[in-house]
């Protein structure tokens, strides 16, 4: 129903944007990645989104590629999985790593991504094997973007808890970066990274 979004970006809180489009301001859902292509507050942007309708909720996610969009669309093809699972996996990696990892089936890989255990796991390979291609992804690398470091490793925590991280992994995750210097997309970064090694 809504496939993309142009406006001013009106906030940016990893998980939550807002954006204005023409007045209307559309609270989106974004991945890591698409926060680290993010330009500075009141730019404008564009989103390619996904929209999902629940009994209690309507929600809107979005991804500043169309090759990551699609591997969440993939992703909730999936048996098990469902949009706050695919968006941490979208976060974790991007699409052309994500193919490569599903083609050498690296079960232990995919299981350090919060919320997918073995058995999820081993059911992504099975189940995406066929549907990803084997070479394609995107070719753009992330740009960072600076944010204020007031708290930025409390927003980098919230960040990881949205993604499904416990509260005392989260902390113990950003604790290592905190003292960095580092913004709170670089901390999350790191840490996600960290994560699936």
């Amino acid at each position: 129903m809504i496939g993309l979004l142009r406006g001013k970006l009106l906030l940016k809180q990893p998980p939550d944007l807002m954006l204005d489009v023409n007045g209307v301001g559309y609270e989106v859902q974004a991945s890591m990645t698409t926060f680290y292509d993010l330009p500075e507050l009141q730019a404008e942007v564009t989103l390619y989104t996904h929209f999902v309708v629940r009994e209690d909720a309507q929600l809107l996610y979005g991804f500043s590629s169309q090759t990551e969009r699609e591997l969440f669309r993939h992703l909730l093809k999936v048996n098990g999985v469902g949009p706050k699972m695919a968006l941490a996996i979208v976060s974790g990696m991007n699409p052309l790593e994500f193919q490569q990892v599903i083609h050498a089936a690296d079960i232990a890989r995919l299981s350090r991504i919060p919320g997918v255990g073995k058995k999820t796991a081993e059911r992504l390979v099975i189940e995406l094997r066929d549907r990803l291609p084997k070479a394609a992804g995107d070719s753009v690398t992330p740009t960072l973007i600076a944010v204020p470091e007031t708290s930025a490793s409390d927003e980098a925590v919230n960040a990881l808890l949205a993604l499904g991280y416990k509260p005392v992994q989260a902390s113990q995750m950003i604790a290592a970066y905190e003292n960095q210097g580092l913004s709170v997309e670089d901390m999350i970064r790191q840490a996600l990274r960290a994560s699936l090694k």
